[in-house]
């Protein structure tokens, strides 16, 4: 070998390492990984806590029909006391559980076991430092209520303990007069989560007395989102109330929060309910009875508000939900199609040129994609393309599936992972089945190998049919996209993930960003299988009162900024669908307007304001009800950069997903879809399981346009991949229970006043408008001797 070669291999070997070197520094320095063992993990459970029987799913009523149980629990809680443990009707605790942290008291959680189930509680030193003593465990971490008062400082703006203030106590105007910025801020936990209740501090009061003479009977029921399986307390701090809620407070508003209502710590809605309920309790007890209550609060925390103005009018009188979805469970049933989809266009595909521009995968996805954008994974595939080369192909921009959803279809799905697994000791850890049907399995039930089951349900959809239709793919992309999209594989199947990699593993040779270790996989030649659903788990969870069905009376203004084209998760189309879910239960939708405003200005003390006068009205005026006490400047509308209205009133929203002309606004912010609207689903997007129609009549309704005739030539294709059907979305949600839920005729309670129900069109009609079918036309190709089309 030649002293150049050599030479030259060698400088290679020494690029080849380093290029390893920096990815690795990368991987460490700059990528998620789990974060390390606390001081004080849950070493152990109950007895049985882990059992993982089998169950079966929800049967009862909706909770809007459900009567809930007397309150048993001696309310107020006094400071130095404890709230109640167990639930008034959520069901019974659930274990293991992670205690979080009080950064305001700064206490540890009571002992309430000697054990070792939940987490160590360790002594304390003369200075108050925890010591390696263990004391004793917190299987539930419970705290005392304690009271805190806090001001805010004329030199800095910020909130510090009042017993700091030397002259520098900021001042307000309440109730007509000036008083001192101080507010009392009473901690403490209920069912088991912390909670928290800020007012301004009133005239004379004491920490347990407190005084309502600077509050303005205007109530904040504030809720906060994230994605979460359970199995978590949350944390809590001043800014998670005061700081966030400065404005609010300094205007005399009161607000309650508890970490029951982070859906980062869970989803179970009757939880979050329960909780709510005892939370305005203990308010209630302190300072009286509000004008109304008011919720706020974003993304999960918008959901609570649609759902409990759903399940349980009266706890809510008005909502502002924030980056609002109409439910969590169904925004499932098309997030879980992004990564097969992304692994079609990054691998399957790979040699289309196509797809490396990330706007054309909108055309499949039907969410947004930004060719401007560089995924936040780009350095990550990067560094994994030296050791494999499915990620050698770089896509120009990024999707909102990747940018927004990568790396939560795995944590609400799979039973192996979580990323808060080492607060859990490996032993827990390692019996415990981490996915959101786990955290809701007494409404999914659960199968005979233990495991809760699953509502995600793809048999029979057709992805990219709309862009088959409108000429943008070929019936061969279509095929082999369809043919080669399984779904994921039942939870008993799933292994761990391979994406949170970052933590002593070898950088990063075992790398999949899309999971595809937990997908089921197929070809052309042999088409994957479909994921179908338990129709006993989707009937549960819409029994439960999990799923948005629309019926709700209350006031409320949906209040998001445009973050479409920034690939945030919160895409604007969700409003929509609400809003379509309101219309066919009620058949319009006069109680909810829609604002949308440029991400740099927030009109949420417009939105409060407006609320307020609608609130005042339907107070004055009970009788006339919500929609006819709506202010005239209660309409949709959009907002600029510098807060100026762009357009305003009915219509400025219309475009192609209720069938109008574009509307102002819809030009200005334009919506987006997802996977399963460009598979011919409905904009509600609340069909889990489609009723299926064979290969044969969907070809004859000429659903596939101009391509008909080429679908039918390769029948034996569409046969193979799709055996059981192809999905008809004329007809409703086939797992969805027959009979009414929510019965109409009941009146709901709106600020102390029972408010007539205003459906405008019976319900029926509107299933009937829903599912109406095309009349078959003749095939345009013969069809082999002996088959025939299913009745």
């Amino acid at each position: 070998m030649s002293v150049r070669r050599a030479g030259f291999l060698s400088g290679g070997l020494l690029a080849l390492a380093l290029s390893v070197g920096l990815g690795a520094w990368y991987g460490y320095r700059e990528l998620p990984r789990l974060p390390d063992v606390p001081d004080a993990p849950v070493v152990g459970v109950p007895e049985g806590a882990l059992d993982h029987r089998p169950a079966p799913a929800y049967t009862g009523p909706h909770p809007r029909v459900m009567e809930r149980p007397p309150e048993y629990f001696p309310f107020p809680i006094t400071i130095g006391e404890v709230g109640p443990v167990e639930t008034l009707f959520a069901g019974p605790s659930t274990y293991p559980f992670y205690c979080g942290s009080n950064a305001i008291t700064r206490r540890q959680p009571l002992v309430d076991n000697q054990r070792g189930e939940g987490v160590p509680v360790f002594a304390l030193d003369e200075e108050g430092n925890k010591t390696g003593e263990i004391i004793g465990y917190s299987r539930d971490c419970s705290h005392p209520t304690e009271v805190v008062y806090f001001y805010r400082s004329t030199r800095d703006g910020n909130f510090h303990p009042l017993e700091e203030a030397n002259g520098d106590i900021d001042q307000v105007t309440v109730n007509g007069r000036t008083t001192d910025f101080v507010v009392r801020l009473e901690t403490g936990t209920i069912n088991r989560f912390f909670y928290a209740i800020a007012a301004l501090r009133g005239e004379g009061e004491s920490a347990d007395r407190p005084s309502p003479s600077n509050w303005n009977r205007r109530l904040i029921y504030q809720m906060r989102g994230g994605v979460g399986i359970g199995r978590r307390q949350g944390d809590i701090s001043k800014g998670d109330i005061v700081t966030r809620r400065a404005d609010q407070l300094a205007r005399g508003y009161a607000v309650v929060y508890s970490t029951a209502n982070q859906t980062s710590n869970h989803y179970n809605i009757w939880l979050a309910e329960d909780t709510a309920r005892r939370l305005k309790k203990q308010f209630i007890t302190l300072y009286g009875e509000p004008l109304y209550t008011v919720g706020l609060g974003g993304s999960g925390g918008a959901i609570q508000q649609y759902l409990f103005a759903q399940n349980a009018p009266g706890l809510l009188d008005a909502a502002i939900p924030l980056y609002s979805y109409p439910d969590m469970v169904s925004q499932t049933i098309y997030v879980f199609d992004c990564e097969p989809l992304e692994y079609f266009f990054d691998v399957v595909d790979a040699a289309n040129p196509r797809w490396r521009d990330a706007a054309n995968r909108t055309l499949i996805q039907g969410l947004s994609a930004n060719n401007e954008i560089n995924s936040r994974f780009r350095l990550l595939t990067r560094a994994a393309s030296l050791f494999d080369g499915r990620y050698r192909h770089v896509t120009r921009g990024a999707t909102e599936c990747t940018q927004g959803w990568r790396g939560l279809v795995p944590l609400v799905n799979n039973p192996n992972f979580v990323h808060f697994i080492k607060n859990f000791a490996e032993e827990v850890a390692s019996r415990t089945h981490w996915s959101h049907w786990e955290d809701l399995r007494q409404f999914y039930g659960a199968g005979d190998d233990g495991y809760a089951n699953s509502a995600w349900d793809n048999e029979g959809v057709q992805y990219g049919l709309q862009a088959l239709v409108n000429g943008k793919i070929s019936v061969d992309t279509f095929l082999a996209l369809n043919a080669t999209i399984g779904g994921w594989k039942s939870p008993r199947d799933q292994s761990n993930e391979k994406l949170w990699f970052v933590n002593g593993g070898l950088f990063p040779v075992e790398l999949s960003i899309w999971s595809e270790q937990n997908m089921n996989l197929g070809s052309l030649d042999k088409p994957a299988e479909r994921t179908r659903a338990s129709r006993e788990a989707i009937e549960g969870i819409y029994r439960s009162g999990h799923v948005f069905l629309g019926d709700v009376e209350i006031p409320i203004i949906d209040l998001r900024h445009y973050l479409d084209t920034d690939l945030d998760m919160h895409h604007s189309a969700a409003s929509f669908a609400a809003r379509e879910r309101i219309r066919r239960a009620r058949g319009h939708a006069d109680n909810q307007v829609i604002w949308i405003s440029h991400k740099n200005y927030t009109p949420l003390n417009e939105a409060l304001d407006t609320m307020d006068r609608w609130m005042m009205n339907i107070i004055d005026n009970p009788e006339a009800g919500v929609a006819a006490n709506r202010p005239e400047d209660a309409s949709d509308r959009c907002f600029d950069k510098e807060g100026n209205v762009m357009a305003a009133g009915t219509g400025v929203w219309n475009g192609a997903w209720n069938r109008q002309a574009v509307g102002e606004c819809m030009q200005v912010y334009p919506i987006y879809s997802t996977p399963r609207q460009v598979a011919g689903a409905p904009i509600t997007g609340d069909v889990f399981k489609c009723a299926l129609q064979p290969v044969e009549r969907a070809i004859a309704k000429g659903i596939y346009g101009a391509y008909t005739e080429e679908i039918a030539a390769r029948i034996d294709d569409m046969r193979r991949i799709f055996p059981s059907g192809v999905c008809n979305y004329n007809q409703p949600d086939i797992a969805r229970p027959k009979e009414e839920l929510i019965p109409g005729e009941r009146p709901v309670e709106i600020a102390g006043h029972l408010i007539k129900p205003d459906y405008r069109r019976p319900i029926d009609q509107l299933a009937e408008e829903d599912s109406k079918e095309v009349e078959p036309q003749p095939l345009p190709v013969s069809f082999p001797r002996g088959e025939k089309e299913n009745p």
